[in-house]
């Protein structure tokens, strides 16, 4: 059994025994573990300066070392070091990117995080969260594949399944899995309505239906936050994007200049918050505006101010705080004050809509719009002074502190922030863990065509071409030949279709723009269809024109994230495949481009509609 860390504990004079946060050997009300997390939280705000509060209102990337030591200085993306930000700046919410390889060193480096933070004033613990990363997407702006994790579809799949049960039980092997190795924040669920189906961000969505995507939010809420209070197993998720990003001009993205705009042509503004109605009512413990400006909104006869959502005044307080009464944190999505240079790419600031603004004021207003907290950000100083100056008031910002305060004493990390190297090793990538995730990934599935009835492929007397698939797994249907003309079945995986693009940072890891596979695919295709039995399976992390592939396919399938191993398990019935469409799939790019972005399912004589899917034969 390896050591772990131990807090410093006291007795008080009662014989309580606490956490002597202050050092001092007095039990102060915000260490008293008998009181409520709220009275906590309010007694230590009382006690913070300035600095220290401005601190609390970032949510900051930070860098590791594969050796699970705390690593120095700047990095790949983050702009200070650990040490710096946690006990010079006052930032106790970091954003991890790429953990340490194993889950031992995973939770090691968790540990020494949380062993600098206990050399602070008030040793307050550091709440480290994670983009999503128990699939296969390897996105820096926005998800991570499972590495030592368990590896399940992404959510696009576990919508295709249709079951908030099977939900439920990935947001609880991953609640489990994360707090083995410290991470007590996830920056999901993504709860958007994919309703615009070049949108690039879709992937990590439930699809466009509000109704679904609202049933699976509660299941996945369910999982990760255990109950609407927090406990000290629970994951605190941070629901995005308010309110609801999924209707992009054109299916830009606004993480980019050339996405800002949101709109609202089929005037579905209110469908697009069913989601998080639904979340909100779970007890979700944050949220996040997208970076998205509503143009041409206009809601009960006001004109919404066309400033990216967090900065937006009559979006978060107006709707969000005093319509739905929502009463968590409101924290912004990442990098809204600041360019960026990272990875040698450049990345404007996105501050659609106050670009002219200089970074206080920009701050400022977000601060007026009802944010809690700016993601991606590292520059306290400019709350400070803006406080200082008279252009913010104190007491705004211990609204905020308190309720950022009250989430980590929910989680109990003032009690006990420190994992165990021993029981991460045990908990992350455990067996049954891994087989659910791969159950899942084959279950979700989805037989779009398969006339002849190929389906299910049994027994092993057959020579198989295979594309895209790992041969050892495929050798599980039959001899694997090197040559088309010598096979008697052929299986193509393909990767979803996309535009590449790569002159601002962050653009190389979105797929996006068309959704046409490029016309010599489709003639390769019919060359291997030539020489066999063609079974294409399709990865939809967006729709797709699949209108090509199927005239030559004798059997057409789709996953969402899915390994050899689970295909197989499908195709051969092993795992008999389940999954229906989340959303259609359009007839062609003419389709898409006269769809109305804010309304789901709105392209005319789809090829295949939403919710369809063959399933397993018998």
């Amino acid at each position: 059994m390896t050591a772990r860390p131990t807090p410093a504990t006291a007795v008080a004079a009662d014989g309580t025994i606490f956490r002597d946060l202050d050092h001092d050997g007095v039990m102060a009300p915000f260490e008293d573990p008998r009181l409520g997390a709220a009275e906590r939280a309010a007694d230590l705000a009382g006690r913070l300066t300035l600095e220290e509060k401005a601190g609390l209102l970032f949510h900051a990337i930070v860098e590791t070392s594969p050796d699970g030591t705390l690593a120095e200085g700047g990095g790949r993306i983050a702009e200070r070091g650990i040490r710096e930000m946690v006990l010079e700046q006052g930032i106790v919410h970091v954003n991890v990117h790429a953990l340490p390889p194993t889950a031992r060193l995973a939770a090691r480096w968790a540990n020494a995080v949380q062993a600098l933070a206990a050399e602070g004033r008030f040793s307050i613990p550091v709440t480290i969260s994670t983009d999503p990363r128990h699939s296969f997407a390897e996105n820096d702006g926005a998800a991570f594949s499972a590495g030592a994790m368990s590896a399940w579809p992404e959510p696009l799949g576990l919508s295709a399944l249709d079951d908030p049960e099977e939900v439920r039980r990935f947001a609880d092997v991953a609640r489990r899995e994360y707090r083995a190795v410290g991470l007590h924040a996830a920056l999901h669920p993504q709860i958007d309505l994919a309703t615009e189906p070049r949108w690039g961000r879709q992937f990590h969505t439930f699809g466009p239906d509000a109704e679904r995507v609202s049933r699976m939010a509660e299941a996945y809420l369910d999982g990760f936050q255990i109950g609407p209070e927090l406990g000290p197993e629970s994951v605190a998720c941070m629901a995005k994007h308010f309110p609801g990003g999924g209707p992009q001009l054109d299916g830009e993205d606004p993480h980019f200049p050339y996405g800002r705009e949101q709109v609202y042509p089929g005037g579905q503004f209110e469908l697009h918050l069913e989601p998080f109605r639904a979340a909100i009512a779970r007890g979700v413990s944050a949220l996040m505006p997208y970076y998205g400006m509503p143009v041409g909104l206009v809601r009960n006869g006001e004109a919404i101010e066309e400033v990216g959502f967090g900065f937006n005044r009559q979006v978060l307080t107006g709707i969000l705080r005093e319509e739905l009464g929502y009463e968590g944190v409101i924290c912004t999505d990442w990098g809204l004050l600041t360019d960026t240079v990272a990875m040698g790419l450049p990345l404007p600031a996105r501050a659609w809509g106050v670009e002219h603004l200089d970074l206080p004021s920009r701050a400022q207003k977000a601060l007026e719009a009802g944010v809690d907290q700016f993601g991606g950000e590292q520059c306290p100083e400019v709350i400070a002074e803006l406080v200082r100056a008279g252009r913010v008031a104190e007491e705004r910002l211990d609204a905020s502190v308190r309720r950022l305060l009250e989430v980590k004493f929910r989680l109990g990390l003032f009690e006990d922030p420190f994992v165990d190297e021993d029981a991460a090793e045990q908990v992350v990538g455990r067996e049954d863990f891994v087989a659910a995730g791969r159950a899942a990934q084959a279950a979700s599935t989805t037989v779009l065509a398969d006339p002849q009835g190929l389906l299910p492929l049994e027994g092993t007397d057959r020579r198989v071409f295979v594309v895209g698939l790992d041969a050892d797994e495929a050798a599980r249907l039959g001899e694997v030949v090197d040559r088309p003309e010598d096979a008697d079945l052929v299986i193509v995986r393909l990767e979803e279709p996309f535009e590449p693009r790569a002159d601002l940072f962050l653009e190389p890891f979105f797929h996006q723009g068309s959704l046409e596979y490029r016309p010599g695919l489709v003639s390769r295709l019919r060359i291997l269809a030539a020489h066999a039995p063609l079974v294409v399976d399709a990865t939809l992390l967006r729709p797709a024109i699949l209108a090509p592939v199927a005239e030559v396919a004798t059997t057409l399938v789709a996953t969402y994230g899915s390994g050899s191993a689970a295909l197989i398990d499908a195709l051969t019935g092993a795992v008999p495949p389940r999954g229906t469409l989340p959303f259609e799939i359009p007839a062609s790019m003419d389709a898409v481009r006269a769809g109305l972005a804010d309304v789901p399912g709105g392209t005319t004589d789809p090829l295949f509609p939403v919710r369809h899917g063959l399933g397993a034969r018998d």
